[in-house]
């Protein structure tokens, strides 16, 4: 169904005058520092993340909606009274602050007309965006043939249990659009594995060896530092066998007395899905040491390591996982976290399969080859690709409306991350970050652009507006 001229004008007309309510309200969510915390009862993501949620909730319900609280784990209000097809989801937690903020991440700063402060563009703004779509649509009295959920999470940043627990009690929306990613659409999602692994050796007291090796602050991103800790060895020797050989990689050593050497590895750091964007400070290290001709259990384990994580190497050739496919380009895999100590060797690795492989076909290729270079599976973790067909009405509807409210042609994109909707058959990512934006998501002084929220909320609106009274889905 075609939406008439008339009642786009009202509807954009509603939420313009709304500008300032939006930034209020964004203003009260980003207060709340709804970051993962303690569970406590009907809190299972601790205290602030629940208020955070709860005053959400009573907006909306002050705004007329039906809303429910599902055990502290997501919020949900209704539009419209015929059979629910559309599923709106955002998320109102948020990633820890970090540090190099202008001002308090916690307390919205109004500036360059921008909104700063934690969740701004992750994933509040875009929550507040959604919301006043939905009012409008319900305050104008915009006849709707079908029924639409608003979702509001509130574990997305750490593996969105919220979303498992709350769809193990409700059937899924049949469509479902998340504003936690890029416009114009994401329709395609690559899969994921993690696994851990590890050796074991006997220490060998003095001598050349390997005391000590720390490297990676998470399992999904590129390590931008790594160290050890060796013996037997001068500073002179390490700089000449590196030399060259780790391009983007910095190599520095301290000498300690007692015959000990620290040697350290800084490269460059980026999220696991793009491993192209950062330089792996681990597998350069693991490449020095190999080379160092070190005599211990620890280090001949940390040499055949590097043998399969070899430096630069991001494509899994090593590994004999290398594949890839013309939607969603080539597999990544990062060597993401090691520790060595006292003879045992743990590693964690993060893995993105293109949409026409398998948790199973990559399985059975990488445990071999793990296992042969001496090591023993610890765990294994995998995610299936997602894909939603770009040639479907609902992908469709949604690039014609992209298309209409920014003048830029729409097309379908593939990402190596995760979004929302991951594990709904139905769900994409659409918004809210437009093309060549950079609103520091996960960084210092993230923002939202005040004219991007609301530009947000038509967008959102005039979807919404027209899967609902669409006759093709």
């Amino acid at each position: 169904m075609e939406i008439s001229q008339e009642i786009k004008k009202r509807l954009f007309d509603e939420l313009d005058s709304k500008k300032e309510e939006m930034v209020s309200l964004l203003s009260r969510l980003i207060a709340y520092p709804s970051v993962k915390g303690e569970p406590s009862e009907g809190a299972p993501f601790g205290l602030p993340v629940r208020r955070c949620l709860d005053e959400a909730l009573s907006t909306l319900s002050s705004w007329g909606f039906a809303t429910e609280c599902h055990d502290g784990y997501v919020g949900t209000a209704e539009l419209g009274e015929g059979e629910t097809v559309l599923g709106v989801l955002a998320h109102l937690d948020v990633v820890a602050a970090g540090d190099g903020w202008t001002g308090d991440p916690f307390t919205a700063r109004i500036a360059d007309g921008r909104v700063y402060g934690r969740g701004a563009i992750d994933d509040k703004g875009p929550a507040v965006a959604a919301m006043f779509a939905l009012r409008a649509i319900k305050e104008l009295g915009i006849p709707i043939k079908s029924g639409a959920r608003l979702i509001l999470g509130t574990d997305e940043e750490n593996g969105s249990s919220d979303l498992a627990y709350y769809f193990k009690k409700q059937s899924p929306p049949r469509y479902a659009f998340t504003p936690d990613g890029s416009y114009p659409v994401i329709n395609i999602e690559k899969g994921m594995i993690r696994v851990s692994f590890s050796s074991e050796s006997q220490p060998c007291p003095g001598g050349r060896m390997l005391l000590w090796l720390e490297g990676g602050t998470a399992v999904n991103a590129v390590p931008g530092s790594a160290y050890a800790l060796v013996s037997g060895v001068g500073a002179s020797e390490v700089i000449k066998s590196s030399q060259g050989l780790f391009p983007g990689v910095e190599i520095s050593c301290k000498e300690f007395e007692g015959g000990s050497l620290r040697i350290d590895a800084r490269g460059v750091s980026a999220h696991a899905s793009t491993p192209e964007s950062g330089k792996n400070a681990i597998t350069a290290l693991l490449g020095v040491l190999s080379r160092l001709g070190l005599e211990d259990g620890g280090s001949k384990a940390a040499s055949r390591l590097s043998s399969i994580f070899p430096y630069g190497e991001s494509d899994g050739l090593s590994l004999g996982i290398k594949m890839s496919d013309r939607e969603s380009g080539a597999l990544t895999e990062v060597l993401s976290l090691v520790s060595y100590q006292a003879g045992r060797l743990e590693c964690s690795m993060d893995i993105r399969l293109p949409v026409s492989s398998s948790v199973g076909e990559v399985k059975s290729r990488l445990l071999p080859a793990i296992e042969g270079a001496g090591f023993k599976i610890d765990s294994f973790g995998g995610t299936e690709p997602h894909r939603v067909d770009e040639d479907g009405e609902f992908v469709k509807t949604l690039l014609e409306v992209y298309e209409e409210m920014t003048g830029d042609r729409g097309r379908c994109i593939a990402i190596g991350g995760g979004t929302y909707v991951h594990e709904l058959e139905g769900g994409v990512a659409f918004g809210a970050e437009f093309i060549g934006e950079d609103n520091h998501m996960h960084s210092f002084d993230e923002f939202i652009s005040i004219d991007r929220l609301v530009l947000n909320s038509k967008i959102f609106a005039l979807a919404i507006l027209k899967v609902l009274n669409s006759g093709r889905l």
